[in-house]
């Protein structure tokens, strides 16, 4: 029988899986054109479906509800279910087996795939809350980073599989979306389980041993990534990157060694109680106070309350001015980089996509080195601190040269990923985490309305641009992009001001709860 440490090390290994191969919408790119010629989609049409992926949110609330009620397993099942039928059906009928899906069919399922991506994420974060209370920001925060691996963990499994074939690529990234988020989650399903922690850990060698694993398949994946490893064969890239995600067994593994090791050499002193009352006191009841660091909630409050405050709201449009709209800049990146004539868009895109994975596991970092020194900054603190930097760097792609493209898009990826990940565990401090699986579901309704607005804002500038440069559909040049630019940093400068009022209204709590 496993202990309750080596269970809760296997529970964040099933979420670091789950967390790796749930990023299935970063696919979209790779086979939007096979649906553009097979209906004859406009461009807006086209940004239309990469929306309806961020739509599936606006649904996510119902797999908070559902945790309320069905054990999370299931819940868990229900999403990959869920993303097989979408991105499924949608294979179907790229290789033929079905005849016809109009584009209504073809939105609806590409929103269906969406939501599922929102039940994976409610299991994993209720997991991640539930069996480690008092290290919860490091276990959300490096464990959604692996979020961030999605995309070179299916780009590697189609270079492998589909070498240099666009069409038959385009089939192999549906196939992979609808049935490894299924296999994996059945892979996870039996260790993630709510596990009853005790108030004593020794959890910080287990989490530097996961920071270290983290933070080398993170720089493995950049290196690679970005052609430095070209002259190797796809295959061992795969392989490769399997073994790492396997690597964090090595932690549990090690649990349940020092639990057998123990329990020998406390059989082998039952002679004496007091030597063993002794010993047992210091390996387990020894609270060790640079370890445990016990998050506080403002109140539990429901969801109608929630609503009814306007903390929340605040704090909802910050998310929206923030890491929203970053989010948006980085699926326009393509189209942004073609129109400025640089021609190494793969290069900018690993460029945003690995500092977004280490901007999701800066907030775990600071808050394991850092959660006892006077000088962190709170949760709020350090989100009206990110969308500052986020703002200036909207303002620097004003610039032509693409130096400014390359700061921007690394400011820019790196306070995404690290607003998000703040944004979890601010949530559960905020409104409590009795009911946080809604309440964050409702937060993040923000993402599909931001990702429209902004999205649909950025593609009518681009077509008038495009217009005055001879009345093409494609746009050429600085100014494409220009208006947008101003606009998306104006947006970003407004979020920066909600943001210091939030951590205004919210500096007296953090402050009591240090």
């Amino acid at each position: 029988m496993y202990s309750s440490s080596t269970l809760q090390w296997l529970s964040l290994v099933g979420i670091i899986w789950l967390q790796s191969i749930s990023g299935t919408n970063t696919n979209f790119p790779a086979y939007s054109s096979e649906f553009k010629n097979l209906l004859s989609l406009s461009q807006i049409q086209l940004n239309n479906l990469a929306f309806a992926s961020d739509a599936g949110k606006l649904f996510g609330w119902l797999s908070g509800v559902a945790t309320l009620y069905l054990p999370l397993w299931f819940v868990l099942m229900i999403g990959a279910v869920l993303g097989l039928i979408g991105y499924g059906v949608q294979f179907l009928f790229l290789v033929n087996k079905i005849a016809f899906l109009s584009y209504c069919q073809i939105f609806f399922l590409t929103v269906l795939a969406g939501n599922s991506i929102c039940w994976l994420n409610t299991v994993c974060y209720a997991i991640a809350i539930k069996n480690f209370p008092y290290t919860r920001q490091i276990a959300v925060g490096l464990s959604s980073s692996y979020v961030g691996l999605s995309a070179k963990i299916y780009t590697d499994i189609v270079d492998v599989v589909s070498p240099g074939h666009s069409n038959k690529r385009a089939k192999t990234y549906l196939l992979l979306n609808s049935v490894l988020p299924l296999m994996v989650s059945m892979l996870a399903a039996p260790i993630l389980k709510d596990i009853k922690v005790k108030k004593t850990k020794g959890s910080g060698r287990g989490f530097m041993a996961m920071f270290i694993i983290t933070i080398f398949t993170g720089t493995y994946a950049v290196i690679s990534s970005l052609g430095l490893l070209d002259m190797v064969r796809p295959l061992f890239h795969g392989i490769s990157l399997v073994l790492l995600l396997a690597t964090p067994l090595v932690i549990p593994f090690a649990s349940m060694l020092k639990e057998v090791f123990m329990n020998k050499i406390m059989e082998s002193r039952v002679h004496d109680l007091t030597v063993d009352e002794e010993r047992g006191e210091s390996h387990e009841e020894k609270v060790d106070d640079e370890e445990i660091n016990v998050t506080k909630v403002m109140e539990e409050i429901g969801v109608k309350l929630m609503l009814r405050r306007v903390q929340f709201w605040i704090y909802f449009f910050v998310y929206m001015f923030g890491a929203t709209l970053g989010m948006v800049y980085l699926n326009n990146l393509g189209q942004i980089a073609e129109s400025r004539g640089y021609s190494k868009t793969s290069t900018l895109v690993s460029l945003s996509s690995s500092f977004c994975f280490f901007g999701r596991l800066m907030p775990a970092l600071l808050h394991y080195f850092f959660s006892k020194s006077k000088y962190m900054v709170s949760r709020t603190g350090s989100i009206a601190i990110l969308t500052t930097l986020m703002a200036g760097a909207f303002y620097l792609l004003l610039d032509k040269h693409n130096i400014s493209l390359y700061i921007s898009t690394a400011i820019i990826g790196v306070c995404t990923g690290a607003i998000t990940s703040f944004a979890v565990s601010t949530t559960s401090e905020l409104f409590g985490t009795k009911n946080f699986n809604v309440n964050h579901n409702i937060l993040v309704v923000n993402i599909p309305i931001g990702s429209f607005c902004f999205g649909y804002l950025a593609a009518v500038l681009y077509q008038i641009e495009a217009l005055k440069h001879g009345g093409n559909t494609k746009c050429m040049g600085h100014d494409c992009y220009y208006n947008t630019f101003l606009i998306w940093g104006t947006i970003c400068t407004v979020g920066t001001l909600l943001s210091y009022i939030l951590y205004y209204r919210t500096r007296r709590f953090y402050r009591l709860s240090v």
